[in-house]
């Protein structure tokens, strides 16, 4: 079984073209006879390595910053985990956490804080697909 993982929002299929593209893919391997396709509403939790990665990129920001892991995770929180509420006829606003993060959210708030990342600070955070990651991994993981 294979599994697609995509976001719809506002009407609007993210990543489209690879969604597509994977479907192709899967449709040319398939075995002559009936198949079924099921689509479901992800709701799996952020995983340990998404987590894990989040927190070695803010040591590595931090340690070429000067601010503390901490420090990030709050501004990355407010940057893009942030919402106004009402209480009481006062607006606020509130930053989220990422432990109610599903995958995709996770994803889309990884994505922003590296895209970030790279244009604010200057520094390029890896993912596992990227050449140097086992370095990067071996190096930062001690300080998690």
């Amino acid at each position: 079984m294979t599994t697609i993982l995509f976001r719809k929002e506002n009407g609007t299929i993210y990543n489209k073209g690879y969604v597509l593209k994977k479907l192709d893919s899967m449709f040319d391997t398939l075995k002559n006879g009936e198949h079924v396709i099921t689509l479901k509403k992800a709701v799996n939790k952020r995983t340990n390595n998404q987590n894990a990665m989040m927190w070695m990129w803010f040591t590595c920001l931090a340690q070429d910053t000067g601010a503390t892991k901490d420090d990030f995770y709050d501004y990355y929180r407010e940057k893009y985990l942030s919402r106004t509420v009402v209480i009481n006829d006062i607006e606020t606003k509130v930053a989220g956490g990422t432990s109610k993060l599903d995958t995709v959210a996770m994803t889309e708030f990884l994505n922003n804080i590296q895209a970030d990342a790279a244009s604010e600070f200057g520094v390029k955070l890896p993912t596992p697909d990227d050449l140097y990651w086992e370095e990067f991994e071996n190096h930062y993981k001690r300080f998690l």
